[in-house]
């Protein structure tokens, strides 16, 4: 990193001037390492949330499963069939999430190693799209993360174009898309899998899932 960089990356109050030290405490712009800091930490908290959400849906899930096959034990399929579209929502919606999940720790551990290394610019553009993807996809399904998620973008995107003042790097944007859309894509393919471990399929002749309720991907818009 340059020095001029390595100063903005993670400065001191004690270098600063006292009149700089007033500007800063009316509108504080923060060295560039503690604010990433505060950005991951903000993530971490949304992935918490995420799991919350995820365990509650589990439990729906279990609960529509059971009334499925008290139905069709009852012969009552008309019921059955009703609950079964009942679990895909569920069940789709349980997708979204644990996707969203997957894509923001996968953000988190490439925010973790810029804190390492200093590579913000080109790990920050894709983790913005990434976010901006996140939050599209949980509008309908999760909409208390969709403001505080729009701040973590912001955040991060102030932090990007500083860094990128401060280092003299530039924003390749092809690359940016590119890292995005694959890191969305892993979290797809993962949370796939697993919602097929973790929930178990309809027995043979009862009423099925409809294949298009679970088969949906989130958005993979980085733009």
């Amino acid at each position: 990193m340059s020095e001029r960089f390595s100063k903005k990356w993670e400065s001191r109050r004690d270098d600063q001037p006292f009149t700089d030290r007033i500007k800063t405490a009316v509108r504080p712009p923060g060295p560039l390492k503690p604010r990433l800091d505060f950005a991951v930490r903000r993530i971490e908290l949304q992935v918490q949330k995420l799991d919350q959400a995820t365990e509650r849906f589990s439990q729906r899930d279990k609960t529509i499963f059971a009334r499925i096959v008290d139905a069709y034990t009852k012969h009552d399929t008309a019921r059955a069939n009703v609950f079964a579209n009942e679990l895909a929502e569920i069940r789709k919606m349980e997708r979204l999430i644990i996707n969203a999940r997957l894509a923001l720790e996968q953000i988190v551990l490439r925010l973790r190693t810029v804190s390492e290394l200093g590579d913000v610019v080109s790990t920050l553009g894709p983790a913005v799209g990434v976010l901006r993807s996140v939050r599209a996809g949980l509008v309908s399904v999760f909409p208390e993360a969709e403001n505080e998620l729009g701040e973590i973008g912001n955040l991060l995107s102030g932090i990007m174009i500083e860094a990128g003042q401060g280092s003299g790097m530039t924003l390749n944007f092809d690359t940016v898309n590119e890292d995005a859309a694959k890191i969305l894509t892993e979290a797809s393919t993962v949370a796939e899998q697993r919602i097929k471990e973790k929930f178990p399929d309809l027995p043979p002749g009862m009423p099925g899932i409809p294949a298009s309720s679970l088969g949906e991907k989130a958005p993979t818009e980085t733009s």
